[in-house]
């Protein structure tokens, strides 16, 4: 994702039915979220409705909005919590850093998994990449995202966030992860990271061109 993806809390669901055959009922927001990767996966995000998700998981449609604002919420999990993490990385990053290399190893550190998050991570961003519905619901995080690395960019630069500079530094990270994680997506073989390496490369040189 254009952030790291953190574990879900795992506060009490409480069962409200008979879970599908073969599966246990959610017991946590976690679990709950699992399931919905997975239904959504198998039979498409758009055409999945919350009752079909509730008795998969085997609980209420008012538990699945305890946890959830919506379905769209679902796939994208604790991005508010990551988000933060975020803006906290770039407040604490090594002073020496420039502009361009803080952003870069930013998206990096928040991009790296082990294996078996990794293919969670794939089902996620193939749905967030390919729905309808949750690209238009994206856009709201994905400018969330970009002003958290404006925000930075325009501090360090003397700058408003929404000066041309901090601005485009945004965009221009937006746009390079996104697009690593296109042509991963696109290639079982690739690996994200390297994909991250060469699209933020394009920001510009190891020394920075932006002023520190």
């Amino acid at each position: 994702m254009v952030h790291r993806s953190a574990p879900a809390p795992t506060a009490a669901v409480a069962p409200a039915g008979p879970a599908a055959p073969g599966r246990p009922a959610a017991t946590s927001r976690g679990e709950l979220e699992r399931i919905c990767l997975e239904i959504f996966s198998e039979r498409g995000f758009e055409v999945t409705s919350v009752d079909e998700i509730a008795a998969a998981a085997g609980i209420g449609r008012r538990t699945f909005f305890r946890y959830f604002k919506s379905k769209n919420d679902a796939v994208w999990g604790e991005f508010d919590s990551q988000l933060a993490a975020f803006a906290h990385w770039f407040a604490h990053c090594p002073p020496e850093l420039t502009v361009v290399q803080a952003i870069r190893a930013a998206v990096i550190d928040f991009n790296s998994f082990d294996r078996p998050a990794t293919e969670s991570l794939r089902t996620r961003m193939r749905l967030i990449l390919s729905s309808p519905s949750l690209q238009a619901y994206s856009t709201l995080h994905y400018a969330a995202w970009r002003d958290v690395v404006a925000r930075f960019a325009a501090g360090r630069l003397g700058l408003d966030p929404d000066d041309l500079i901090p601005r485009t530094l945004g965009h221009l990270a937006l746009g390079a992860a996104l697009s690593a994680y296109e042509q991963w997506l696109a290639d079982d073989g690739a690996e994200l990271i390297e994909l991250l390496h060469q699209s933020l490369a394009l920001l510009g040189s190891p020394d920075g061109e932006v002023p520190p």
